[in-house]
């Protein structure tokens, strides 16, 4: 019989977990690039939907004036036969809004082109698309934020009769927004008494209704009670507003993760404060210049002091101004939520 010693160990299987000498398969272990990119999830940008828009024709300056006419009071005094009466004269109000420009962009490479598995130039229009979107979103929301006419959400104090173990809760008026807490959620009775605030200011209706702009944590406290009417149950497909989701005592709500939230310094401490616009029409116009408006911007490489052909961009601007027309044709409800402890400031 042959003196023959098999060796085992020549037919070991190799694994890419082992990384000795003579035995590392890392290198083949390649990364796979899935082509297909993940969307950002975008927000409803809602709140340039209510407002008269007052743009600013070409050459025609940077800053617009809107006016508006004193009413003249009542005349119940009678006149005297045979006397002229005094008489009255006119006022004119002046409010002027001056446009800024916004924008950014983004550089690529023509090595990148070369060798990148995306497409840049795709992405990154998409990217700045989004980016203006929320800017110019945001740039009016500031506005509608800063309204002088503000309600608050009252603190509720639950008590238990250690007796009968009757629950009563009982409402404490707040004046500041630093006084709120986290019992002070939005409630039906605020939404009405918004629309009476409006109503009493002679406010139009935006086409059959008032209309709040809400932020989803506030709308979830909202949305159980029972007065509330989800959209498709009173409106058309066609005759929905962008992101509505209902109705509450003659308000339909829209709705946006780009509602204000305020927090830190002026707020409640640990919680978050959410502020919904309650609108009625020509509250608010919003201005650009003719022309000036949303432009996506794309050079192609050599552009500029570029001797090799080494860059390209793409970019956006855009001129934009909110302004607040009519301050007693909005209310801002600030409250909490039920979300108040973890929501971030936008």
């Amino acid at each position: 019989m042959n003196d023959f010693n098999l060796n085992l160990q020549l037919f070991a299987t190799q694994t890419t977990l082992l990384k000795e000498s003579g035995n590392d398969l890392s290198p083949e272990m390649k990364t796979y690039y899935e082509k297909r990119l993940l969307d950002n999830a975008e927000p409803n940008l809602v709140h340039s939907q209510f407002a008269d828009k007052y743009p600013i024709p070409k050459n025609g300056g940077k800053t617009i004036e809107f006016r508006k006419y004193s009413p003249l009071a009542k005349a119940t005094t009678a006149i005297t036969e045979g006397v002229t009466p005094n008489g009255n004269k006119l006022n004119v109000t002046a409010i002027t809004a001056t446009i800024a420009q916004y924008g950014d962009w983004i550089q690529l490479s023509d090595l990148l082109d070369l060798t990148a598995i995306d497409n840049n130039v795709l992405q990154a229009t998409k990217l700045l698309g989004s980016q203006a979107g929320r800017t110019l979103d945001t740039v009016i929301r500031e506005v509608l934020a800063g309204g002088t006419n503000v309600m608050y959400a009252p603190k509720i104090v639950t008590t238990t009769n250690s007796e009968t173990g009757v629950v009563t809760k009982t409402e404490t008026a707040v004046t500041s927004r630093a006084g709120l807490d986290a019992t002070a959620k939005i409630n039906v009775d605020l939404i009405f008494k918004a629309a009476r605030a409006l109503k009493s200011m002679n406010a139009n209706k935006i086409d059959d209704s008032f209309v709040a702009i809400v932020h989803p944590d506030v709308a979830y406290d909202l949305m159980r009670c029972d007065e509330w009417i989800d959209a498709h149950k009173y409106a058309a497909p066609d005759n929905i507003y962008q992101g509505e989701i209902g109705k509450l005592g003659g308000v339909r709500f829209v709705e946006s993760t780009e509602a204000k939230i305020w927090t830190g310094s002026g707020c409640p401490s640990g919680l978050a404060v959410y502020g919904t616009i309650v609108l009625g029409a020509h509250a608010y116009g919003e201005t650009e210049i003719t022309g000036g408006g949303l432009q996506h911007i794309v050079k192609q490489l050599g552009y500029g002091e570029d001797p090799l052909n080494q860059r390209s961009s793409c970019g956006w601007k855009a001129t934009k101004v909110a302004k607040r027309l009519v301050e007693e044709y909005m209310v801002r409800i600030e409250s909490c939520s039920s979300f108040s402890a973890t929501a971030a400031a936008n």
